[in-house]
């Protein structure tokens, strides 16, 4: 059984890990990896392809967001596996693109996971899970909306960045600079669309 995610750089290995003799890796095989049983490190997982230039792809924040939908929903019914459907699990990445997104992203993660530490816990745990869902939930309506203007969806590949890491360090700090991101991704997407 693979070792729980505790930070940031952690989920980079086990993607590179994913990728080995691969030409391309699916979604799924990315799920299997860092595990089915978490959010946490399936909203982190999601976070990071959103804030990469994966994002860039089209179609993938639509398809992100509908993950995020399915996730926070399961969230909010307390489910303790994770289902997604076939057709996301099936959405695949080349080995070369997954390999770039983990060297890009290895000099950020080493910052952020130095200031990853367990604080505010109350602000993730137990009955505060019910806010951080919902959140999740407002930012998978949200992604669509992203989509046509190019690498806009990594705003909110860094709220779920922020969410997933929260969950997974037990962090209330993240969970705070999470909530303020939706806020300013909110404003945004009201002053563009109104």
């Amino acid at each position: 059984m693979a070792e729980k995610l505790t930070n940031l750089e952690q989920l980079l290995d086990r993607l590179d890990e994913a990728r080995e003799g691969q030409d391309s890796v699916s979604f799924g095989r990315l799920m299997e990896t860092i595990g089915k049983r978490s959010f946490g490190p399936l909203l982190l997982l999601i976070g990071v392809i959103l804030v990469s230039p994966l994002s860039g792809i089209p179609g993938m924040p639509s398809t992100m967001g509908v993950a995020v939908f399915l996730l926070s929903c399961q969230m909010l019914l307390r489910r303790r596996h994770i289902w997604l459907p076939g057709w996301i699990l099936r959405r695949s990445i080349s080995e070369q693109k997954l390999a770039k997104v983990t060297g890009f992203m290895r000099k950020p993660a080493r910052f952020i996971d130095r200031l990853i530490n367990q604080r505010l816990s109350f602000m993730v745990d137990g009955p505060a899970g019910w806010p951080l869902a919902l959140v999740c939930l407002l930012l998978a309506v949200t992604l669509p909306l992203l989509e046509p203007v190019p690498f806009a969806a990594s705003s909110a590949g860094a709220a779920l960045t922020c969410i997933g890491l929260a969950m997974i360090a037990h962090d209330g700090l993240l969970a705070t600079i999470a909530y303020v991101l939706v806020l300013g991704i909110g404003g945004a997407v009201a002053y563009h669309f109104l």
